[in-house]
Formats: structure tokens, sequence, C-alpha cells
């Protein structure tokens, strides 16, 4: 766990389990497609995104700071005005999530985090982290709508360190399936009980 970054509890004993277990997460990626040459893939890309981890957020945070309707969730509902210090708190996670999503295990302890992360979109944990005064929820929509800037943001930073085309494509392809793999886990908390 990354003590040095607020908020942030990865590997946290203390996290509620996930209410999904292995079996559950075996069958999502086999769903996805997701296998063990996206994990190798995957952890090559951590190599090629580590050094570039501001400039990845630099972008992300450009299209939210552009985009008002994905601002307003790190604004003030009544004043419409952004929450700087939110924003720079999830910023510091968002940078970390960059590279645990290259370097995940997917053990119990993944499954917890990422559960974790669902409730603090959803209303039941938006904004308690932080002690943000900001919307109360991120929209279903929009949890998942964000899985494509986020995936097609990224593959001009995997090419940015030499790989060959088939090599970026491998890793685009693995990161693309991480992404929408962490959006179906964390949008548990917004479906009905049993129906998830």
């Amino acid at each position: 766990m990354n003590a040095s970054i607020p908020g942030y509890r990865l590997g946290d004993a203390s996290l509620p389990a996930s209410t999904l277990g292995q079996r559950d997460l075996a069958e999502l990626k086999a769903s996805l497609l997701f296998g063990d040459a996206d994990v190798a893939a995957l952890r090559r890309a951590h190599a090629v995104v580590e050094g570039q981890v501001e400039a990845i957020l630099d972008v992300w945070y450009g299209f939210v700071g552009a985009t008002p309707h994905l601002l307003a969730y790190f604004s003030d509902p009544a004043s419409g005005q952004p929450d700087g210090h939110y924003l720079a708190a999830v910023r510091q996670r968002f940078g970390q999530w960059i590279l645990d999503t290259c370097a995940a295990d997917y053990d119990d302890a993944w499954l917890a985090w990422q559960a974790e992360i669902g409730r603090r979109h959803h209303r039941v944990g938006k904004n308690r982290t932080d002690g943000a005064h900001a919307a109360p929820i991120v929209h279903l929509r929009h949890l998942l709508a964000l899985v494509v800037p986020i995936s097609l943001t990224m593959k001009p930073f995997l090419a940015n360190r030499g790989a060959s085309a088939e090599e970026v494509e491998a890793m685009h392809a693995a990161w693309t399936k991480a992404v929408l793999l962490q959006a179906i886990l964390w949008s548990q908390p917004y479906v009905i009980e049993g129906d998830f």
C-alpha cells in the first residue's frame, strides 16, 4: 500500500472483501478475452508508462476540465466551482491507478480495492475519502463512457518509447480490456442486488 497517497488503499487488509470471488473474476476475464498474454503485455506497458504518468494525467484532466458535465463531478453543486483540493487528491490516486492497472495481481486484495473504488464513485461513498463537497455520484453512464477516452488516449503514450507497432497494439488491447474490467467491477454498487 502506498501510504504517501491519501485515501489509497490497495492491499489494506481492513477493506471489506469484495462480494465477488476468484471464480467470478475468472468468468468476467474470460468474457473479456483477457488472458495471460494480456497480463504480460500490461507488465511491459508498466515500464513504458511509468515515466509518463503526469503527462497522461495532463491529457485526462484536460479532457475532464474541458467537459462541463464531467467537471461537475469534482465541483460544488451549489456554486459550480471545481474543488481544487478534491481534484488534486484524486489525481494522485489516478496516477497510481495507471501503474496499478499495469501491475495488477487480480487477487482478493485487488478485488476488494475495486469494490472500494466503485463505492467511491457511487453515492454510498462519493466525496467521503477527501471530505469533498461535490456532486454526490458519478452517474453510471459516464463511469462506463470514460473507458473510451481513458483507453484511446493511452495509445500514443504506449508508442512513445520505441515499441514495435505489434507490441503497441498488444499493450493497448490489454490496457483497454483491463480498464473495461475495472469499470465493470466499479459498477456493482449501481446494480440491483442479484442482477450484477
